[in-house]
C-alpha cells in the first residue's frame, strides 16, 4: 500500500500499483515516467510502496514543450506539427525517457488536464509505454469536463495499466 496517499486513492489503483511493482520486481525490471499533465504523480504513486520502489529507476516531468525536447529529445518540429498533445508525442516521449533512464519500460502521459487554450478538449489525454525490444503502444482517451483532480486520477489508471500490460509482456 502506497504510504503518503493511500487514503486518498481507490482501491483499484492501489492495486494496481501493487501489481506493476510486484511485476517489474519479480522480472527485475526497472521504470520510468515521463509526465506532462499528471505533474509527477506516477512517479510519486510508484515510489510510495514500502520495499518496492527500488524499482522505479527515474521520473521526467516535462510540462512545457522545451522541456519535452531538452529533456527527452522530443523533435521540436514534431511538437510543433502535430502539438504537444498528440500520439507522436506521446510515443516520444515514452521512447525518450527509455533512451535517457536505461529503465526496462516507460510510459508517457501528455493531455490537458482541464481547460486550456480555446481549441483544447478538457480531459484528451495520450499515453504510450516503451520497452526494449517492443513496439511502442499508445493510447488515446476523452475523460470529458471532469476537473483536473479526476481527469489525474483517470490517468493513474490508464497509465498504470499501460505499465502493467507492458511488464507481464517481458
Amino acid at each position: 500500500m502506497t504510504e503518503t496517499l493511500g487514503p486518498a486513492l481507490p482501491h483499484d489503483v492501489e492495486a494496481l500499483i501493487e501489481r506493476v511493482l510486484e511485476a517489474a520486481g519479480d522480472r527485475g525490471l526497472t521504470l520510468a515516467t515521463a509526465e506532462s499533465c499528471i505533474g509527477g504523480l506516477l512517479a510519486s504513486v510508484l515510489t510510495d510502496v514500502e520495499g518496492r520502489s527500488h524499482v522505479f529507476e527515474r521520473g521526467y516531468v516535462v510540462y512545457t514543450d522545451g522541456a519535452k525536447v531538452e529533456e527527452l529529445a522530443v523533435p521540436a518540429r514534431l511538437i510543433e506539427h502535430d502539438g504537444a498533445v498528440s500520439e507522436p508525442v506521446a510515443r516520444a516521449m515514452a521512447e525518450g525517457a527509455l533512451r535517457a533512464s536505461g529503465a526496462a519500460v516507460a510510459v508517457a502521459v501528455t493531455g490537458f488536464a482541464g481547460p486550456a487554450g480555446p481549441d483544447d478538449e478538457p480531459g484528451l489525454v495520450h499515453f504510450a509505454a516503451a520497452a526494449a525490444g517492443a513496439p511502442t503502444v499508445h493510447e488515446e482517451h476523452h475523460f470529458g469536463d471532469i476537473g483536473r483532480g479526476p481527469v489525474r486520477l483517470e490517468c493513474l489508471r490508464v497509465a498504470l495499466g499501460l505499465l502493467e500490460r507492458a511488464v507481464t509482456n517481458r
